[in-house]
């Protein structure tokens, strides 16, 4: 994989510990071991848009208020949903 900041193909695929705002703007998650991008040549450890989306989605569709302030990756995503699909994702 191509490091989306610096163009090296020394990238690695790693896991890590990110913060996340809710979408209603209410509080801010931590999410341990959340798939992570490291590039060993400028040292970024990034998300690939694909995990952003997912994490995104995962929020819209779930009951935030019942959210702990810090949990993993799977366990957010493992989280029941409302709603079948994010209603509010216009891109498709």
């Amino acid at each position: 994989m191509v490091c989306q900041w610096c163009e090296s193909n020394s990238t690695s695929e790693t896991s890590n510990t990110v913060y996340w705002e809710l979408p209603d703007g209410t509080k801010v998650i931590e999410i341990h071991n959340t798939p992570t991008i490291h590039c060993l040549e400028c040292g970024m450890n990034y998300q690939t848009d694909r995990t952003v989306k997912e994490i995104e989605d995962q929020l819209y569709l779930i009951d935030t208020s019942m959210l702990v302030k810090s949990m993993t990756y799977e366990t957010l995503m493992a989280a029941p949903r409302l709603l079948k699909r994010n209603y509010f994702d216009f891109s498709k």
